[in-house]
């Protein structure tokens, strides 16, 4: 039996307080960014891209497969803060450290030891993400159970972490990533980046405490299951049948295909932005600025058309026009129907594209992330645990194996289209425009392909709003109805959200 406590009362400064927690979130996104992380491994410590690749890959691996194991354990449990503020509290340490670290690597460690530095470092780093997101995000369903309410709870969440990653995205590109007389090139300056980390460090820990003790007055209105003694064979069937739920397999099976489009596009994204494109940094910055009120949009319109036509339909249409959206510029480019890079066009077609697709892109985002919160009542109807912990954690789980396979087909493109290696290692030089051209060429068609694929695969999510308040009401009622194992549910078993607008 699963019981629903009263539901919080939430303001809008309680909203807000939660949203601000996902500033932490953006600062991440940016500051664990393959695109970033990426670019300067390659072009600024001098690391071949295949190795980057590799090292890269396996981080996302190991925190995919840790990742679940966190959810669990804080959805099992208890103190006196309750079951998820002790990891959040327990994660500004080494997220703080272990940013500052893989932006200034000590000067002793040699070439060969540099890949497992920073596999090391990225690995803490990744595991102590988990450790503060995976609980973060679970409480969401448990402050608003409401079927709308939860999307408007989200929205902010959505808010908050995309100014985070405006904001360290600003403060790279145009502050930190400057030329001078040793580095002509902005964007190859490791002093930049070493100062960039510790700005990284310090607003994302603030924010994480900011957030939950905030919202740390809300525990004893949250759900508390009863403490129960599993055997490890009956904790695995639970935990199976939780993940069997059928809309949860829709989106998960999505994620598995974003997630390769997602890697592959964040590997490339900043030899784009600096070869194709030949942008400076203090141009992608202003450019940046673009996403703030684009961002603004998506999140004012996704409660707004998802009780209009209800969520997985806005949510498939406006990803749908996304993609589209997002691949403008780049086929316009390939057909020679823009001017060259000089010109003053080239910013303003991209920043529009920009706006446009994060507007349509956050809409959908929001939309996804209340449809997983969904899963969190079915899947409590249908086995009688409540797992949002655990769902949350599955959610990222395949995207993230998959991603690892999306950022080493990115890197393995570079070398095919035989980046130079004397474009590594603060080069002086921009890279000769017909390899970015194939580059382009390549990578293209495949992400295009890749996202509509993962679209489609969501046609299988099944819940709508009765079907939420169906399992509200039964949950109320104490009666769980017993779903069938995961051989007998019918269709192919998301997301990382930036997967698509990338």
């Amino acid at each position: 039996m699963t019981e629903i406590p009263t539901a919080p009362r939430l303001g809008l400064a309680t909203k807000v307080s939660y949203g601000v927690g996902s500033v932490a979130s953006g600062v991440g996104s940016v500051a664990l960014s393959t695109a970033v992380i990426n670019y300067y491994l390659v072009s600024v410590v001098g690391l071949r891209p295949a190795v980057v690749g590799i090292v890269i890959m396996i981080s996302l691996v190991v925190d995919a497969v840790l990742d679940p194991l966190i959810g669990r354990w804080s959805d099992t449990f208890r103190s006196r803060l309750g079951r998820r503020h002790p990891f959040m509290y327990a994660s500004t340490i080494p997220i703080g450290l272990c940013t500052v670290l893989l932006w200034r690597h000590p000067a002793w460690i040699s070439a060969a030891a540099m890949p497992l530095y920073v596999f090391t470092v990225l690995v803490v780093l990744r595991i102590a993400g988990g450790v503060y997101q995976i609980p973060s995000d679970s409480l969401a369903p448990e402050l608003a159970p409401d079927y709308h309410e939860r999307t408007t709870l989200i929205s902010w969440r959505w808010f908050f972490g995309l100014v985070g990653s405006v904001l360290l995205t600003v403060l790279l590109q145009g502050v930190f990533l400057k030329r001078d007389a040793a580095n002509p090139l902005g964007q190859n300056n490791p002093a930049g980046y070493a100062s960039f980390g510790v700005a990284a460090a310090v607003i994302g820990v603030a924010c994480i405490l900011i957030s939950a003790l905030a919202t740390q007055r809300y525990v004893p209105q949250l759900n508390s299951p009863p403490k129960r003694r599993q055997s490890a064979r009956e904790s695995m069937r639970e935990i199976f049948a939780v993940l069997s739920n059928a809309s949860l397999l829709a989106i998960m099976g999505s994620g598995l295909v974003s997630g390769v489009a997602s890697g592959l596009g964040s590997s490339l994204q900043n030899f784009m932005s600096y070869d194709f494109w030949e942008l400076k940094p203090q141009v992608i910055a202003l450019m940046t600025l673009a996403v703030a009120p684009a961002s603004f949009i998506g999140i004012v319109a996704a409660p707004l058309l998802s009780r209009a036509l209800d969520k997985k339909r806005t949510m498939m249409t406006v990803f749908t026009l996304s993609v589209f959206s997002g691949v403008v510029p780049v086929s316009l480019r390939l057909l020679g129907l823009l001017p060259p890079n000089s010109s003053w066009v080239i910013p303003v077609v991209l920043t529009a594209d920009l706006f446009v697709t994060i507007a349509l892109g956050i809409t959908g985002f929001v939309i996804v992330s209340s449809m997983v919160a969904d899963v969190v009542e079915d899947a409590a109807v249908k086995t009688g645990v409540r797992a949002e912990g655990l769902l949350f954690a599955a959610n990222g789980l395949l995207p993230k194996f998959t991603t690892a396979i999306g950022i080493l087909l990115g890197n393995m493109m570079l070398e095919m289209v035989h980046f130079p290696e004397t474009a590594q290692a603060g080069r002086l030089v921009a890279v000769d425009p017909a390899i970015m051209r194939h580059l382009a060429l390549l990578q293209l068609p495949v992400g295009a392909v890749l996202n509509l694929v993962a679209i489609g695969v969501l046609i299988f999510y099944r819940i709508d709003r009765s079907t939420h308040e169906a399992n509200l009401e039964a949950l109320r009622l104490g009666a769980m109805v017993t779903e069938p194992p995961l051989a007998t549910i019918g269709g192919p078993p998301v997301t990382d959200p930036t997967a698509i607008v990338t």
